[in-house]
C-alpha cells in the first residue's frame, strides 16, 4: 500500500495529465502565439515566441492580473484572446469548464461538466481543455467528455465515457487530454469490450473507431510521422501503444509496468524516428526506435535507464538532451549516452516550458525559476515566489504572457521585453 507521501506524490499525475502533431500550424480561428492544448501548439512543451524577459529587477515580475480559481490541476489553454481551464468549485460539489478573458482575467462563461471529483490529496479537474476550430473539448476527472462552443460555452455534444463505453476512472481521476486529428477527437477511454483508445467525430461525437487497450493511464496521446507513416502514441496504464489514426489499427505495443499503473508523462518524439517514455517509482525511462514503411510500423528498444524518472512532469527535448524532473531533481540528460550533465534540487516535483533560449520552471511550491537553455551546466537567471501551496500545473506561455495556477488562483505575468 502507498503511504501518505506516496499518495500525494502520485496525485501529481493528475495535473498533467506532454514531433509533428496536428497543430504544427496555428489552430483554425486562433493566433500564432496561442497555446490551444496540452503542452502547447505542437504538444511538446516548447514555445517559438521570442523577445521574452530573461530576469527581473528588484520589484520582480510585472503581474497583469490575479484572479480566484478553484480546486484541481487542469492546464491552461489560450486561443484567440480567451483562456480555458477547468476546476472544482470549492463551495459546492460541482466541476466546471471555465473561460476567462486572457487580457483581464474576467470570467466570460462557465459550464458544469460533472460532479466534483474528490480525493484526500486534491479535488477537482485534472485534464487540459483542447481548443480547435471554434470548439473547446473538455473532459472531467470522472470521465464525462463534451464539445462546447468556445465563445458561448454551450454544449454541442457530450458523452459519459464510464456509463456508455465502460470507461475506467483511474485511482487519481481521469487525467488524459484529448487530441484532434483531422475530423476526429482521439481519447484514451480505457473502456471495456474494445472501447479502449477511441476516435470520435469531432463535430457530432459519433464513434468513428475503437481499439482495445488495458488499464487507462494518466498520459496524453501524441501524433507522430515516421517515414511517411502517421501514428498516434498512447501511454496506457500498462504499455506504450502505436495506433493508425485513420482506422484504429494497432501497429505495435510495448509493455511498461509502473506501480499502480502510474504512467503519466507524455511520450517525447525524437525526430525522425525515436520516442522516449518515462515513469516514476524507480522505473526510469527508455528510448525506442520506430520503424515504419507502407502501412506498417514496429519498434525496437535502444536503451533503458533510471537516470530520468518522470513521475508526472514530462521532459523537454532540447539539443539532443532531455531536461526534466527526475523525481524531485531537475536534471539534464544526454539522450545518446544517458549521462547526467547537470542536476539541481529544491524545486520538488515541478514542471517546465521551453521558450526563447530558457526553461521556465514552476516548482511545486510556487517558485518561478528562469534557467538558461544550456546542456553543459546549470545557469539560473532569476527566481521569484509567485504562488503558494501546491503547484502541479505546467506553465502556459501565450502571446508574451505567462499563465500560472495553483488550487486557489490563476496569475498572469507580462513576459515580453519592452522595446
Amino acid at each position: 500500500m502507498l503511504n501518505k507521501a506516496g499518495f500525494a506524490q502520485t496525485l501529481c499525475v493528475l495535473s498533467l495529465a506532454g514531433a509533428m502533431t496536428l497543430f504544427a500550424k496555428p489552430p483554425a480561428g486562433g493566433k500564432s502565439g496561442d497555446w490551444p492544448q496540452w503542452r502547447g501548439p505542437k504538444r511538446d512543451g516548447i514555445s517559438v515566441e521570442t523577445g521574452l524577459v530573461k530576469g527581473w529587477g528588484a520589484d520582480g515580475p510585472k503581474y497583469l492580473w490575479r484572479v480566484p480559481s478553484g480546486e484541481g490541476y487542469s492546464g491552461i489553454s489560450v486561443s484567440d484572446g480567451r483562456l480555458y481551464t477547468a476546476y472544482g468549485q470549492a463551495a459546492s460539489s460541482d466541476e466546471y469548464a471555465v473561460c476567462l478573458d486572457a487580457g483581464s482575467g474576467q470570467e466570460l462563461w462557465r459550464w458544469r461538466m460533472d460532479s466534483k471529483f474528490t480525493n484526500q490529496f486534491g479535488h477537482g479537474s485534472r485534464t487540459t481543455p483542447l481548443v480547435h476550430a471554434g470548439k473547446v473539448y473538455v473532459l472531467s476527472a470522472g470521465g464525462k467528455i463534451a464539445a462546447l462552443d468556445a465563445n458561448k460555452g454551450t454544449p454541442i455534444w457530450q458523452h459519459d465515457l464510464v456509463k456508455k463505453f465502460g470507461g475506467r476512472v483511474p485511482t487519481w481521476g481521469v487525467s488524459t487530454s484529448p487530441l484532434v486529428y483531422h475530423d476526429v477527437l482521439l481519447v484514451d477511454v480505457g473502456g471495456k469490450s474494445d472501447f479502449g483508445f477511441m476516435a470520435f467525430n469531432k463535430n457530432n461525437g459519433q464513434v468513428v473507431w475503437k481499439t482495445a487497450t488495458d488499464q487507462p493511464g494518466y498520459s496524453a496521446p501524441i501524433l507522430i510521422t515516421v517515414n511517411g507513416v502517421e501514428q498516434v502514441l498512447c501511454f496506457t496504464g500498462t504499455s506504450i501503444i502505436s495506433v493508425n489514426p485513420k482506422t484504429g489499427e494497432k501497429y505495435w505495443a510495448e509493455p511498461w509496468k509502473t506501480n499502480y499503473d502510474v504512467n503519466v508523462a507524455t511520450p517525447v518524439f525524437v525526430a525522425p524516428d525515436k520516442v522516449f517514455i518515462s515513469s516514476g517509482y524507480g522505473v526510469g525511462g527508455a528510448l525506442f526506435q520506430v520503424k515504419a514503411s507502407g502501412n506498417s510500423s514496429s519498434v525496437q528498444q535502444l536503451w533503458k535507464s533510471k537516470v530520468m524518472r518522470n513521475h508526472f512532469s514530462t521532459s523537454i527535448l532540447y539539443d539532443n538532451h532531455l531536461v526534466g524532473f527526475d523525481e524531485k531533481t531537475l536534471r539534464c540528460v544526454d539522450l545518446a549516452t544517458q549521462e547526467s550533465k547537470w542536476a539541481i534540487r529544491g524545486l520538488g516535483k515541478g514542471s517546465l516550458t521551453l521558450a526563447d533560449g530558457q526553461f521556465i520552471v514552476l516548482g511545486e511550491k510556487g517558485k518561478l525559476v528562469l534557467i538558461e537553455a544550456n546542456t553543459s551546466e546549470y545557469v539560473e537567471r532569476a527566481s521569484v515566489q509567485v504562488l503558494k501551496g501546491r503547484c502541479w500545473t505546467v506553465p502556459t506561455l501565450s502571446n508574451g504572457v505567462l499563465y500560472l495556477r495553483n488550487q486557489k488562483e490563476i496569475v498572469a505575468i507580462d513576459f515580453k521585453t519592452k522595446a
